[in-house]
């Protein structure tokens, strides 16, 4: 059984920062082609700017709420390494939502960012790994797309009412795709976190100090994790390895949905 992803190309959103950074290098250090996507083009050039001039990584700037966006990085890709063999879907955003303010737009807003983004880049690259993997009849995958989910899907606070309903819809949505795309050799599957120091949580605690000693009170192994111990569940689910995993939502928190309502802040 074999986890490597050397000599693969991958897309990996939001990749500016966080978790979605700590992906990317971890590929790219694992020999993987890396295509890094985001909006924030100067953290980008900030984080990467020495690197993705040459050798196996890149990057790509731009608004992927628009299909133009989607269907420019996926040509950039195709450019740069002729193919692309894995997607990660790693861009999120967290906001509060007021559940009783009807002008409240939230939910529309995370809707759009955190599932509707990530539905149109796994057609557009699905598409491309159809196309590509037409005159292979040998290989039992052709393409591999891991979603980043939370575990605020199942477990939530009304504060959180829009990133949970995207969460779930988001996880819906992988398996709703692991069925449509297994004909064509392509595995989708999902991974959702909490208590991992993401983006959106270290800027959280920077403003609210006292959540990180909730969080890991009511985490089991009492601690947030780094971005990096992401990297490797998510490396498992790209790899040959999980050859016949499709429509999994894999947990990694550290047993916090075991116990927690969740009553700490669901990063």
């Amino acid at each position: 059984m074999s986890f490597s992803i050397n000599g693969k190309t991958a897309i990996v959103t939001g990749a500016a920062n966080g978790i979605g950074l700590a992906i990317a290098r971890h590929f790219a250090d694992r020999g993987a082609n890396v295509m890094c996507a985001d909006m924030d083009e100067k953290r980008l050039h900030a984080e990467l700017g020495d690197v993705a001039e040459e050798g196996n990584i890149r990057y790509f700037a731009g608004d992927l709420r628009q299909r133009l966006t989607i269907a420019n990085l996926v040509s950039a890709t195709i450019d740069a390494f002729d193919q692309v063999d894995i997607l990660v879907n790693a861009s999120r955003q967290v906001m509060p939502t007021d559940a009783l303010d009807p002008e409240d737009t939230s939910v529309e807003t995370l809707l759009e960012q955190n599932l509707m983004t990530a539905l149109r880049l796994t057609q557009q690259v699905a598409r491309r790994m159809i196309k590509q993997a037409k005159d292979d009849t040998e290989s039992a995958c052709v393409g591999s797309i891991i979603n980043l989910s939370s575990i605020a899907a199942h477990q939530t606070r009304p504060e959180l009412l829009g990133y949970s309903i995207a969460s779930a819809g988001l996880e819906q949505m992988t398996r709703s795709m692991a069925l449509a795309l297994a004909p064509q050799r392509i595995r989708v599957n999902a991974v959702a976190f909490g208590s991992v120091m993401s983006a959106s949580l270290k800027s959280a605690i920077g403003e609210n100090p006292e959540w990180r000693e909730e969080i890991e009170t009511r985490t089991p192994l009492h601690r947030i994790a780094s971005p990096t111990e992401m990297v490797d569940a998510v490396q498992f689910l790209a790899s040959d390895g999980s050859g016949f995993v499709t429509g999994d939502v894999m947990t990694v928190d550290g047993g916090r949905s075991l116990l927690d309502p969740v009553e700490a802040p669901a990063h």
